[in-house]
């Protein structure tokens, strides 16, 4: 487990199905020895390899015994509750989730969107301002400006200079209980832990709404069977229109609510793969009148986080946001009250550059020769064989990744072994028809077979019933699945010895044979028969000389001759 990225490989249960390279937005996965490894400096922590990974071997960061040791050491430790857990939880009433975060300890829950509130008043003021032909992109998002930061870097001066809603919040909290106290923030976002790791002064930990039900159920609380209690508010207050937050256009919904500005000044996107495609063609020195960006990584917003328990029914959860919004009495604009002009931008991740000579030397090594060899098939992970190779080059993929040249790297290994047997080899598929052979066995069949053979390397699809007189037996194995080992058959007046197996069950088998009549092969069969005879007698043998007293190693003294015997008439039998 890596302590410090939120997002780790656990390499034992890696697969090499190359699904989280093939998913991931901006590929920061490595292979290592066959194993995916997330490249910390490049990955976004969208979430989103641990959602496509079939066999469960992206794991996120578990920082519940951090939690725990939190609330033994601080006297009052608060829960930044993230305003999707109304779709979460699907609770009418937000006292039954306070109830329940107070049985595991904590002092007091305080709602995220209280800070959202903050963050939408400062760019509300920001936008009211009399310059004009500004772009603006929401700071709300860590997934997003990480994006932005490490791939569109053209476009970081114009993420909004405001810290995000929960670190928002996290300040306001110390402002009002104090800088000792704990903070916990509980939401649905995994970027949000390396947010926390990267401003240990505002923030403790943070955990998601997966490790909050898993701590419920080993504590044996069923929100399900807590009553409604008055007395349980969130402090220091109730949110109002923060808690739009979590859906798509709920933030410019706010922002509007705070400044006369028409609908044409706010653009909301969601989903990483849109942003992405719709930021990488904005020219901030085209834009004539301001213009804010809503990106919300997660498509639908935060009610669809990577750790959310259903990442659907986006429609339902977007009202269950919209319908417990209560605005407040009083007029807005809301004036801030908080300075949260404190965002700072990570370092441009450098994309290393290489040259067509280096690209074409990457794509030779894995058999791609030509423009035709480049498949584009994608069973790597990446779009392209030329995206492929600029991996190799980079260190993030091996060889072994390419699907095509694998494929062929097997064929050639058993291509080449079926080649160099003594024996005829043949393999054939449900239809027997041949699909492979090597010379050896064309031979075993007649001259005819062999021209065949030269005509045709490997008589590839020919039937089998052309060459083989004793083709049933095939057929037999085919059906049953009953391999037919070291059998006899005679054709004319040979005698070839073969075995019949499964190589897939109902689909292809193998066959190989031998001539046993040829001198070579006879001397070599009276040896083994021979022994195989002696052997089935020597116990008996045995018991018969020990009952008339004698020495049994004078036996094997005495049959070892015999085998001698066989050898040397064998020998005799093979040079006339």
């Amino acid at each position: 487990m890596n302590n410090f990225n939120p997002v780790y490989t656990e390499k034992t249960e890696c697969q090499d199905c190359y699904k989280c390279v093939r998913e991931c937005p901006v590929k920061a996965i490595k292979f290592q020895n066959g194993a995916a490894a997330i490249i910390p400096e490049l990955c976004v922590l969208c979430g989103h390899c641990v959602s496509v990974c079939p066999a469960n071997a992206k794991r996120v960061r578990d920082d519940l015994g951090k939690v725990k040791l939190l609330l033994k050491s601080k006297k009052k430790v608060i829960a930044s509750l993230a305003p999707s857990y109304k779709s979460e939880f699907a609770l009418s009433e937000g006292s039954v989730i306070i109830n329940a975060l107070k049985k595991l300890g904590f002092f007091g829950v305080s709602e995220t969107a209280l800070g959202a509130q903050q963050v939408s008043a400062h760019i509300a003021q920001q936008l009211s301002c009399p310059d004009t032909g500004k772009l603006y992109i929401s700071s709300a998002c860590p997934v997003v400006v990480d994006l932005i930061t490490h791939y569109i870097p053209k476009l970081t001066s114009s993420i909004t200079g405001f810290l995000s809603p929960m670190l928002s919040h996290c300040k306001m909290l110390r402002k009002r209980y104090g800088e000792s106290v704990g903070i916990v923030f509980i939401g649905p976002c995994i970027a949000k832990k390396r947010e926390a790791d990267s401003h240990p002064n505002l923030i403790d930990t943070v955990i998601t709404f997966e490790d909050l039900r898993k701590w419920f159920e080993e504590d044996n609380i069923d929100i399900n069977t807590i009553a409604f209690n008055p007395d349980d508010v969130f402090i220091p207050n109730a949110a109002d229109e923060g808690t739009l937050y979590p859906i798509d256009g709920g933030m410019s919904a706010t922002i509007k609510s705070n400044c006369a500005i028409h609908d044409p000044g706010f653009i909301s996107f969601s989903g990483l793969k849109n942003i992405r495609t719709a930021l990488e063609g904005i020219n901030p020195e085209d834009i004539k009148e301001n213009l804010f960006i809503e990106a919300l990584a997660c498509e639908g917003g935060c009610i669809n986080g990577p750790l959310c328990t259903d990442r659907g029914s986006t429609i339902g959860k977007r009202l269950a946001i919209v319908n417990s919004v209560s605005y407040p009495n009083k007029k807005f604009p809301r004036t801030p009250s908080l300075p949260i002009a404190e965002f700072v931008s990570d370092s441009t991740v450098k994309i290393a550059l290489y040259t067509e000579t280096e690209i074409t030397d990457a794509l030779r090594q894995v058999g791609k020769h030509s423009i035709k060899d480049q498949l584009n098939c994608g069973g790597c992970g990446y779009d392209s064989c030329r995206d492929f190779a600029i991996a190799l080059l980079s260190g993030k993929a091996e060889r072994s990744m390419c699907v095509t040249y694998m494929r062929k790297l097997a064929q050639n290994k058993a291509g080449g072994l079926i080649r160099t047997m003594p024996s005829g080899v043949v393999i054939v598929n449900e239809h027997l028809r041949i699909i492979e052979s090597n010379r050896n066995f064309a031979t075993l069949f007649g001259s005819a077979i062999e021209t065949a053979f030269d005509s045709s390397p490997g008589l590839e699809n020919v039937s089998l019933h052309k060459v083989v007189p004793f083709h049933d037996f095939f057929k037999h194995v085919l059906e049953t699945g009953e391999d037919i080992i070291q059998r006899d058959f005679k054709v004319e007046n040979r005698i070839i010895q073969g075995s019949i197996f499964t190589i897939e069950p109902n689909a292809v088998i193998g066959g190989v044979f031998a001539d046993i009549t040829t001198p070579s092969i006879h001397k070599q069969q009276i040896i083994k028969r021979a022994r195989d005879v002696i052997q089935k007698n020597l116990t008996m043998v045995q018991k018969i000389a020990y009952l008339l007293g004698e020495n049994a190693s004078e036996t094997e003294i005495v049959l070892d001759s015999i085998i001698e015997s066989f050898k040397q008439n064998s020998n005799n039998l093979g040079t006339d």
